[in-house]
């Protein structure tokens, strides 16, 4: 590879082709399987949408019904799972927590039978359903309380509200937090789809390459963002104080957590989308001191730099939303997760139809044709 070529992060470079997701950053464009993502978080369900980025089509009733009994079926996980995770410390984070347990899936249901749609099946319905689980379990666990066992009555977004708060959910939050879901399921090559990929590349089970992803999605650039969005709300502490934030964030060429996108150069339509969402719950359950905050700075960010195509991005309001719901900040990201599953799952399959290993190359910038010293020389 020529030095030309060379893109730090791989920047503007295809890894592969996909029928997945389409974006347009400069539109603000963002389709699943050819259907705008409006439309999506408007008339689908999460689970209907996952079935439609793994399997390329919307479900018949019939296969819809068939996909919701399975996945509730499998929502329990083993005790020897359970178990291992009251081993893990109680101030591990909560994304640490999920890898390590995403992983141990594997020794259980992996038989790399990459070539048998069964076992493909199996494991996506699997991973969908106990996903889930192991968030809420290790939230009740690490306070020291024993998980909350699935309710086969309640569909899946409102199931997980009922683990995480060992209460059954308001009808809108439960609501809410489907589309939540459907709205961070998927969004083409990306760092953590991208992790997958090569992960899968190299045909192992379908269990280590959801680890290997949830570990990429991790990272304060990545999923973790959205917990540093409500950190740096906290940090202003009041509209009047957005302006000078701004101002220092610039001057020092600091980055504004929940702006900007390597992709969008407008606002990203999920945000628009959550955004109503957390004024939903605004009406019914009462405001947030900090939204009030975040739309300060949202103009502030807009008249400064959307000029150089800066603008909120998903994770901005995400984490006002899931604030409003009850959910612990350093949950955010692994219900980021949660949805991203199906995304990854998605890019899992769609690869194995037509797999090559990823073997990239690199530009060597080293020494070259060095002498040996003797260690009685140095």
């Amino acid at each position: 590879m020529s030095v030309e070529l060379y893109r730090p992060g791989l920047e503007g470079i295809p890894a592969a082709k996909s029928s997945i997701s389409f974006i347009d950053g400069k539109q603000g464009l963002l389709e699943y399987r050819g259907i705008r993502i409006e439309e999506l978080a408007e008339k689908s369900s999460f689970l209907e949408t996952a079935y439609l980025l793994i399997w390329g089509e919307l479900p018949s009733h019939s296969e819809l019904v068939a996909f919701e009994h399975d996945i509730r079926y499998h929502r329990r996980i083993k005790y020897r799972i359970r178990d291992m995770m009251k081993c893990f410390p109680e101030s591990g984070h909560p994304m640490d927590a999920l890898q390590a347990s995403a992983a141990a899936l594997g020794l259980f249901y992996s038989r790399r039978a990459l070539d048998d749609p069964i076992y493909i099946r199996n494991a996506v319905v699997r991973l969908l359903a106990k996903i889930p689980t192991m968030v809420a379990a290790f939230q009740l666990m690490r306070k020291g309380n024993d998980p909350v066992q699935p309710c086969d009555d309640l569909d899946y977004a409102a199931n997980f509200l009922y683990m995480l708060n060992e209460r059954e959910p308001d009808e809108l939050a439960a609501h809410v937090f489907d589309v939540c879901l459907t709205l961070h399921a998927e969004h083409s090559m990306n760092a953590s789809t991208f992790s997958a990929m090569v992960t899968a590349s190299t045909l192992t089970d379908p269990y280590a390459v959801i680890a290997s992803a949830v570990g990429t999605l991790g990272g304060p650039l990545h999923g973790g963002a959205n917990e540093e969005v409500i950190e740096m709300l906290e940090q202003i502490g009041s509209p009047e104080n957005a302006e000078a934030y701004v101002d220092d964030c610039v001057k020092n060429k600091k980055k504004i957590m929940g702006f900007g996108h390597r992709v969008y150069k407008v606002k990203d339509p999920r945000a628009t989308i959550l955004q109503r969402l957390a004024e939903q719950l605004f009406d019914k359950f009462g405001g947030d001191r900090y939204y009030e905050i975040a739309l300060e700075l949202e103009r502030i960010v807009e008249e400064r730099l959307g000029s150089k195509g800066i603008y909120a991005n998903v994770d901005f309001y995400s984490g006002l939303v899931y604030r409003k719901l009850g959910i612990p900040t350093d949950l955010f990201t692994p219900i980021f997760a949660i949805a991203r599953v199906a995304g990854w799952l998605a890019h899992w399959k769609e690869q194995l139809g037509e797999n090559r290993i990823f073997r990239p190359t690199q530009i060597y910038a080293g020494q070259r044709d060095r002498a040996y010293t003797p260690l009685s020389e140095r």
